[in-house]
Parts: structure tokens; C-alpha cells; sequence
């Protein structure tokens, strides 16, 4: 197969600026029913906030919730793929770095979408899908 990420990635995506109260982001997860969220600054990604960023860097952490602003909290540096990659190029970079979404850029290097494991798998790729569950769980086990 030579599906592109461009053709089973989530476009649209919405981010939140770095100064955005995690009360913000936490709702925006909530609403959207996601688990990550794009933190933008000046037209540029500058980092990526996950449920898991809520829960370690400021939950764990004893800090007031409250006062914590993406910023305080975001993911770094920015693992993205590009729109026009192979799926498996994506597919690679996730087993790497044991993430389970990630940002999609274009040519211009603006954001574009997010490709994540569910899009993966709806695809129809089911041995990538197995593929990258195994490596991302890994580090859990």
C-alpha cells in the first residue's frame, strides 16, 4: 500500500496557546473526546500537551492545577510526520519515540492534522497498527 498520512490523518485540529490555563486544555479534551492537544505560538507548533502531561507534570507534581498554563506542562521538543510521508514513515517514528499521536505538517511546516494509532488501524493497516501498539506499550509492561 502506499497510503500517504495526508489521506487517513484528523484534519483541523484545534491547539491552544502556550499561556492557556490547563482547565482550558483539560475541557478541550473532554469535549473533543482526544488525548492531546497542539500548543501553538505565532503560527508555529511549540509543543504538544497529552492526558498524560495533565496527569504527571501537574497532578503528581503537588502543584496548583489552577496556576499551571500549558506552557508549564507541554511536551518537548516536537515529534511530528509530514502530510506527504508514507504512513509507515509515521508508523516508525511512533515506535521510536513510544508516542501514540502525532502532529502533521505540510510543506510550509504548518500543521495540517493529527495522525494518532486509532487512525492507523481504521485504515485498514492492521500489522503497522499491531506493530506500533507493541512498541509504544512496551515501556509499561
Amino acid at each position: 500500500m502506499n497510503t500517504k498520512v495526508a489521506d487517513i490523518m484528523h484534519s483541523g485540529v484545534e491547539w491552544v496557546s502556550p499561556d492557556a490555563r490547563l482547565s482550558e486544555v483539560a475541557r478541550i479534551m473532554k469535549d473533543k473526546d482526544i488525548g492531546a492537544v497542539p500548543v501553538g505560538e505565532d503560527d508555529r507548533l511549540v509543543g504538544m500537551v497529552t492526558d498524560r502531561d495533565l496527569a504527571v507534570r501537574a497532578l503528581a507534581n503537588g502543584k496548583d492545577p489552577a496556576a499551571l498554563t500549558a506552557r508549564d506542562v507541554m511536551s518537548r521538543p516536537i515529534v511530528y510526520c509530514r502530510a506527504d510521508e508514507p504512513i509507515e514513515d509515521a508508523v516508525r517514528v511512533m515506535e521510536a519515540r513510544q508516542i501514540r499521536r502525532l502532529p502533521v505538517i505540510n510543506e510550509q511546516k504548518r500543521m495540517v492534522g493529527m495522525i494518532s494509532l486509532g487512525d492507523i488501524s481504521e485504515c485498514g493497516h492492521r500489522d503497522l497498527t499491531a506493530e506500533v501498539v507493541s512498541a509504544v506499550s512496551s515501556h509499561h509492561a
